[in-house]
């Protein structure tokens, strides 16, 4: 662990708790100390520290809190009856107590690392940031908040945050394990996430289809062998493409209760921002206000942690104020289950049916007439009045591929109002997720070049918002998010494209039915409606908040892309998105308005992005000081004029 820090360690220690509690931080231990980002001064917050330490927690798995996380019955005890578990925890802090805001802001890692500085400070590292390049342009910084990661996930690389749980000795039964290699090939390896409890390969069966609506099937060709309890080969049969799905289904051993993911986040921040009940001496002080973030993968969880209660410690405080789930669709997390594994997410084509996208999907309370279920994400923090204020933003690819219309649109179809601490903001036209300096490219298995737009300028103002928000009840801008109520919602079938190059494509999207975990694989049920935003003439989305560069279009920036021949072709490819400039002159073969017809030189279009960003600005959309940024990417974009 810490493999690359050199700060001197210190202990902070800690003293235990009566034995009458039942969930609690018992240690916070400092392996590391000192100055971040090579004493880089930023604006009045002035010099950052970093803190590197693992926090010891105490849970007692009779204590109602806990009762819903999976095998928490089984899990070994010590002494006291209590199960016992860790994470790594990195912090940075203005070193100066009088230059700290009140805010906590908490990342959610993303398996382990930072994707919140790529988004907020135009940063370009994935790691906890220690260089004064790893700052990135110091927003976060300059605020004066401190900034908080921790692990969540077990087995992740030593270079990235860890959460350690005891395995659960004794447990076995069935683990599915998906593959696509997206290269060509006769024998390839695959890492199981848990071992196999038995070697003889005759307990497991290997199948194999070319897309994902396929019949798995176990075909002439194809087979495997066991290298280690860990790692199989696998032997592809011939004919079978790049893109070709293969499912291993096997009995594993050394499952760990991964639901406490929940708990060591929730109590990691209630701890942090000084909550009582804890029995350890926390580092920070002055804490007023919390703020999660959670970025795809972590953003599912961010909401996974709403649903499952724990934004309520165990003595009933509220964790988080204020919640950013970005990217995540209307998904959760495979995170509390047996043989949990957090990594996977369905997409089109890839791991489509694993658990963690079934109903509830949204804020509001809805009844599902398909599983007869009701509910929301917020049923839990309701019940408590722990619930946090909330910005769920989303890009155009989680409508083709984490099926976002179901937070607006109820599983009978009719449109959503939002509670009153929720608010939804469609950043139209972006892809998943890029930072500021992405440039549109080719993908090996994807027809055409991704998407470049990044949502970063967007993000950026939305969190100072939320944080006005929670700290001064400011009410930030109203929802933005496609809906059936204005027409910016349409079926698939109904969708306007454009015809370029004398096609138009007919893309597929992720398709949501009501799942039957009991077996493996599951059993697929009814599907759910599934709608995707209306587009104007150049195949750009509405209903949402466009960046400047889709208000001011050099081409098609789509949330979709496809995979090509060779790679399962006609499915989804990927969470890169499309983009397509529009043609130079007009074109028989191409639909829309040619680059000649919409800016007479590179200026014009320039000025036509600035006109843009400053009508995001006058919306509390985007902050004044970015402008500049937005106008020398436009500069470089410009050039598709020349």
């Amino acid at each position: 662990m810490f493999k690359r820090l050199t700060f001197v360690s210190a202990i902070l220690s800690a003293a235990l708790l009566s034995s009458g509690a039942l969930a609690r931080v018992t240690g916070f231990e400092i392996r590391a100390s000192g100055p971040a980002f090579e004493g880089k001064v930023f604006g009045n917050a002035g010099v950052y520290e970093r803190i590197d330490a693992v926090a010891t927690f105490a849970v007692d798995p009779r204590s109602p809190r806990v009762a819903n996380i999976v095998d928490i019955d089984k899990a070994p005890v010590n002494a006291s009856g209590e199960v016992v578990f860790s994470t790594e925890v990195s912090i940075l802090r203005p070193a100066n107590t009088m230059q700290r805001s009140p805010f906590l802001f908490y990342e959610v890692p993303n398996r382990g690392r930072n994707l919140s500085f790529t988004l907020l400070n135009r940063g370009a590292s994935t790691g906890v940031p220690s260089t004064a390049a790893d700052a990135g342009d110091g927003f976060l910084m300059d605020r004066g908040d401190t900034v908080v990661w921790s692990g969540w996930q077990t087995d992740l690389a030593d270079d990235f945050l860890n959460l350690d749980l005891p395995v659960l000795t004794g447990v076995s039964g069935q683990s599915r394990e998906q593959f696509i290699f997206d290269e060509p090939g006769s024998v390839s390896t695959a890492v199981l996430t848990y071992p196999a409890a038995d070697l003889d390969a005759s307990r497991a069966t290997l199948t194999a289809r070319a897309r994902e609506a396929d019949k798995p099937q176990q075909m002439e060709g194809l087979s495997f062998k066991y290298l280690s309890p860990t790692e199989i080969e696998i032997t592809r049969p011939a004919g079978m493409d790049a893109g070709a799905i293969y499912e291993f289904i096997y009995p594993a051993k050394d499952a760990v209760p991964a639901g406490l993911a929940f708990v060591a986040t929730s109590d990691l921040i209630s701890f942090l921002r000084g909550n009582d009940g804890h029995a350890a001496q926390s580092p920070l002080d002055g804490v007023k206000y919390t703020i999660g973030m959670g970025i795809s993968q972590s953003g599912r969880f961010l909401r996974d942690l709403i649903y499952q209660g724990f934004n309520a410690d165990e003595n009933g405080n509220r964790v988080f104020d204020g919640a950013i789930p970005h990217i995540a669709g209307s998904r959760k997390t495979f995170t509390n289950f047996r043989f949990a594994q957090p990594g996977r997410y369905s997409r089109q084509h890839e791991d489509h049916d694993y658990p963690g996208d079934q109903f509830p999907f949204t804020y509001a309370e809805t009844t599902d007439p398909l599983s007869g279920k009701s509910g929301s994400i917020l049923t839990a923090c309701s019940a408590t009045n722990t619930c946090p204020k909330i910005m769920h933003t989303d890009t155009s690819t989680e409508f083709w591929q984490a099926r976002a219309s179901l937070l607006t649109t109820a599983p009978d179809g009719k449109p959503l109002e939002m509670p009153d601490n929720v608010r939804l903001y469609f950043i139209a036209g972006a892809p998943h997720f890029n930072g500021w300096s992405a440039q549109s490219k080719h993908e090996a298995a994807c027809a055409y070049p991704t998407n470049p737009l990044s949502a970063a300028p967007v993000m950026r103002a939305l969190y100072a918002a939320l944080a006005n928000w929670v700290s001064a009840n400011k009410a930030p801008p109203a929802s933005r998010y496609p809906s059936l109520t204005d027409g910016t919602l349409v079926r698939l079938e109904d969708l306007k494209l454009p015809r370029i190059g004398g096609e138009i494509a007919r893309p597929v999207f992720n398709e949501l039915r009501v799942m039957d975990y009991a077996s493996q694989p599951p059993v697929r049920g009814k599907a759910y409606p599934v709608y995707l935003p209306a587009q104007n003439d150049d195949g750009n989305p509405l209903g949402g908040v466009s960046l400047p560069f889709v208000r001011a279009p050099l081409g098609t920036y789509a949330g979709w892309n496809l995979r090509k021949e060779g790679f399962g072709e006609g499915e989804l490819c990927s969470l890169t998105g499309t983009f397509i400039p529009f043609p130079g002159k007009p074109s028989e073969t191409d639909s829309r308005k040619a680059l000649s017809e919409r800016y007479p030189d590179a200026d014009a279009y320039v000025a036509a992005v600035k006109s843009g960003s400053e009508a995001l600005v006058a919306d509390g959309l985007m902050l004044p000081d970015d402008i500049g940024y937005v106008l020398d990417r436009a500069r470089e974009d410009s050039t598709l004029l020349q």
